[in-house]
């Protein structure tokens, strides 16, 4: 497929049109990811994430710009909201990091949610192997900012920077849950804010309650993102702690875990949808819904009688 060898040597436009297609779920997609998946595996990608008002763009766009201070290529996915009237990105993200895309060693996109709950949207994985597989040493995933709902992130990155701010007035309620567990790093930016040591007590103090005592306990750096404050700290400590996931098996594990999980999503998606192929074309289902509908019987008898001969 030309258009997988054009993406494999760093074409732009090939990288775009390669997002777009995996994006619109195009029948051209799977053969496309098939032809890339050898060659990925290489890049190192990081979670940005965090409650809305963190300000992860501008975080994003001053880590982008100090990796490619040392030499690094830098892809960014950025999950922005869907439209209501398009169902596209917003592109808010695009807009604050507008001058990243002059840079031919950064390549950015918008991607909607697509209604996903996660912070993700479903295409936002093979997007990061199209990247990682046109020769990007870092992939930056920023999340639409969710809260709670954006444990997503892990499917996708090795290293997860959760950024919080001072001053929420919810602060304990931004990290507790899921977001607590997939930190790799936590990040309080904006820290001339009031409240930063509060803050910063509150994160430590969470940390204390893991009985578990990993090897990694997830640091918590201060930057002021837009005066680009603390920000070569915090590329030190995703470096650190890549070089943690390598030396210890760790990243090996992640990726191992993340194919499983990938597997397993693709083939109850696949299988899902041949049932529903199978059974939407059976004479009785309509039937079978009207009757459900008038309590003469239930959805679960009706699964049952529909499975029932494609199980046999």
């Amino acid at each position: 497929m030309k258009l997988a060898e054009n993406v494999l040597a760093g074409t732009r436009i090939a990288i775009a049109r390669a997002i777009t297609k995996i994006e619109n779920e195009h029948e051209d997609a799977p053969e496309l990811m098939r032809l890339l998946y050898p060659h990925t595996g290489k890049a190192q990608v990081i979670g940005i994430t965090g409650p809305p008002g963190a300000g992860k763009s501008t975080l994003t766009d001053k880590l982008a710009k100090e990796f490619r201070r040392r030499g690094k290529t830098v892809g960014i996915i950025a999950v922005d909201p869907i439209s209501p009237f398009s169902g596209g990105a917003i592109l808010g993200d695009r807009i604050r990091m507008l001058d990243l895309t002059l840079d031919p060693g950064v390549f950015m996109r918008s991607m909607g949610t697509r209604g996903s709950l996660g912070g993700l949207s479903r295409a936002t994985g093979n997007a990061v192997k199209i990247l990682d597989a046109a020769g990007m040493d870092i992939i930056i995933v920023e999340t639409v900012g969710v809260g709670q709902s954006e444990v997503d992130i892990v499917k996708a990155a090795d290293t997860v920077v959760v950024v919080l701010v001072p001053g929420l007035g919810d602060d304990i309620q931004a990290i507790k849950a899921g977001i607590l567990e997939i930190a790799d790093v936590f990040n309080i930016n904006k820290a001339d804010h009031e409240g930063v040591e509060r803050l910063n007590i509150e994160i430590a103090m969470m940390l204390d309650l893991n009985v578990e005592k990993p090897a990694w306990r997830p640091p918590v750096l201060r930057t002021v993102a837009a005066e680009n404050a603390g920000i070569s700290a915090l590329a030190d400590t995703i470096d650190k702690h890549m070089t943690y996931l390598r030396e210890s098996g760790q990243l090996t594990a992640r990726r191992t875990a993340r194919a499983r999980f990938e597997i397993l999503e693709l083939l109850q998606e696949t299988v899902r949808q041949h049932i529903l192929g199978l059974v939407q074309e059976e004479e009785t289902f309509e039937h079978l819904v009207t009757q459900a509908a008038e309590r003469k019987t239930d959805p679960y008898t009706v699964v049952q009688t529909l499975l029932a001969p494609i199980l046999e």
